[in-house]
């Protein structure tokens, strides 16, 4: 797309990656740059840097913007641990991650709030998500769970928080409300500068934090790298969506900087210590962690020759050496990663595109496929046939919505066996005659609860259900409220709805399918046309698999336009 008068946000501009893109952009007039990092006076650093190198550019041409993007608005400026310490705030956060996305939860984000505020027509992530949930560290917090349980003290904020550090739920909260961000704001593109994790190494990446080789909290962020990328990949299956677009990068990005300064690790300065040779310590049956004494305090931090590698750190000499040597991770500069990804986005054709490396190497649908699955059509009619039965749901596919409407529509099938009947009576009648099948009919009704569908009778106030119930969910509530609205949202998602407008519903979508075919200008043989008069064998049936198939693309929007 093209970059000339667009604004861009740029995720993460105030790093190494970042920063290489933000001087790329501007060699093609972009309208504006909105440059985000984790604290403002990095966003601004990087603002007051653009503008030195670019005078004559319009004053609001960098704009900086603060804050975690994976947290609530009222918390961006504080330290992750700052949250998890507070029992009130851990609640919320814990909410945030496996309630069910909701208006509330949208709203407090900071990654929706920045994306919605700025409407920005493309946006490049440069922050290296996967280390942001990876480097929460499960298996800490599941040590000491464990440690706790065995001693029979088993905490409620030591629950919590191993409950805040599962990766996934994260990423799959990032991933929604990302998408959900991007599509509110009418952004025309999203590309991810994503990682591997070990920096293009396999198993054997002698590099760990002092873990275990392999480190499995090193394979922690290749695994929610892989994840995110696959996440990204369906997003981008998602039709009416912007176009996505990730860069992986596997090799170490390098650098920003050579310099004699003070090393700063985590954040923070090394203070120098020591401890001389006459205070050494003898080797015991145990080594106590905090055991200081004997260590004395140099009162200077640690300062040498170093190498600015950004988000990952400085280097030593040495380490450089070691990390770039041929056969190691070796060196990508973040130059060459920002002009793969403006060509990119320009519509260039890289080869460095994960989502369409993926989109070339899956195996989609075939026409042999598509030649036997008639063929297996034809073969479980005729068994329908000669064992006098009909095979409609069995909760296996989900979900329970496809179940329910699979057997709505069967319902609107024996009372009525073709399109064209469906529209010659009024919603009160169709529904009269489905509550008489479905109280004949002992075989039908077992069918529908025996799978977890529960079948609510045309009064509103009455229902039939079996052991086992797929709506409402079970999250460890035993009793549920029961309201107008939330049986319409049972309804819509996977009970049986005998009431009048459900019927007055399916005449709806009838009359749809039939204005759709019929509209139809031009010969109807051409493959221009999917849904013609032929396909529906001129309204004179009701197959249940084709009507809710149309229902899921037309009404659900769910439909693929990728194969």
């Amino acid at each position: 797309m093209q970059i000339q008068n667009s604004k861009v946000l740029i995720l993460g501009g105030w790093g190494l990656v970042g920063s290489a893109i933000c001087h790329k952009l501007l060699e093609q007039s972009p309208k504006q740059l909105i440059i985000t990092s984790l604290k403002l006076s990095e966003a601004e650093d990087a603002c007051k840097a653009l503008r030195k190198e670019y005078p004559n550019l319009a004053s609001d041409m960098f704009v900086p913007i603060a804050g975690n993007i994976f947290t609530r608005k009222q918390w961006k400026d504080l330290p992750w641990a700052d949250v998890l310490n507070d029992s009130e705030k851990r609640k919320v956060a814990i909410s945030d991650i496996f309630d069910e996305l909701s208006d509330e939860i949208l709203c407090n984000s900071t990654l929706y709030s920045i994306i919605k505020e700025a409407k920005p027509d493309i946006v490049i992530d440069c922050i290296n998500t996967a280390t942001a949930f990876a480097y929460l560290d499960i298996y800490s917090t599941t040590k000491k769970v464990k440690s706790q349980i065995s001693e029979g003290e088993l905490s409620l904020d030591s629950i919590e928080k191993m409950m805040t550090n599962m990766y996934i739920p994260q990423l799959i909260r990032h991933i929604q409300i990302l998408n959900k961000a991007l599509n509110d704001s009418k952004a025309k593109m999203y590309l991810k500068v994503g990682t591997t994790g070990t920096g293009g190494m396999g198993l054997n990446i002698p590099y760990t934090h002092s873990e275990e080789r392999p480190s499995r909290v090193l394979l922690s962020k290749s695994a929610v790298a892989g994840a995110h990328s696959l996440l990204l990949f369906i997003m981008a299956r998602t039709p009416g969506g912007p176009i996505i677009k990730e860069i992986k990068p596997a090799a170490t990005i390098a650098w920003k900087r050579i310099a004699y300064d003070t090393v700063i690790r985590k954040g923070k300065p090394i203070p120098l210590v020591d401890m001389k040779p006459e205070n050494a310590k003898e080797i015991g049956s145990k080594f106590v962690l905090n055991d200081h004494a004997g260590i004395s305090d140099m009162n200077e931090n640690f300062k040498s020759v170093f190498i600015d590698t950004g988000e990952n750190g400085i280097f030593s000499k040495g380490e450089f050496s070691a990390i770039g040597s041929l056969g190691q991770m070796e060196i990508v500069t973040p130059e060459e990663i920002a002009d793969y990804a403006v060509f990119e986005i320009m519509g260039g054709n890289t080869g460095k595109d994960i989502v369409q490396g993926l989109d070339a190497s899956v195996l989609g649908p075939t026409y042999r496929g598509g030649f036997l699955y008639h063929k297996a059509m034809e073969k479980i009619e005729a068994l329908e046939k000669k064992n006098k039965l009909s095979s409609i749901a069995f909760e296996m596919l989900g979900p329970p919505r496809l179940s329910k409407l699979l057997f709505e529509t069967h319902i609107l099938k024996s009372v009525c066996p073709s399109m064209k009947d469906a529209l010659k009576y009024k919603p009160q009648e169709l529904s009269e005659a489905a509550v008489k099948l479905i109280n004949s009919n002992s075989k039908l009704r077992s069918e529908m609860l025996s799978i977890g569908l529960v079948i609510l009778y045309p009064d509103g106030k009455s229902y039939l259900r079996g052991k086992d119930v797929k709506i409402p969910a079970n999250f460890g509530k035993n009793e549920i409220e029961m309201t107008e609205e939330t049986l319409n949202q049972w309804c819509e998602e996977g009970w049986i709805d005998l009431r009048a407008s459900s019927f007055a519903k399916w005449q709806n979508y009838i009359k749809m399918i039939m204005e759709q075919a019929n509209s139809i200008v031009g010969d109807a043989t051409s493959s221009r046309f999917t849904y013609t008069v032929d396909y529906w064998k001129n309204f004179e049936e009701i197959d249940e698999g084709k009507l809710v198939g149309w229902v899921f693309e037309y009404e659900d929007a769910g439909w693929r336009f990728k194969r």
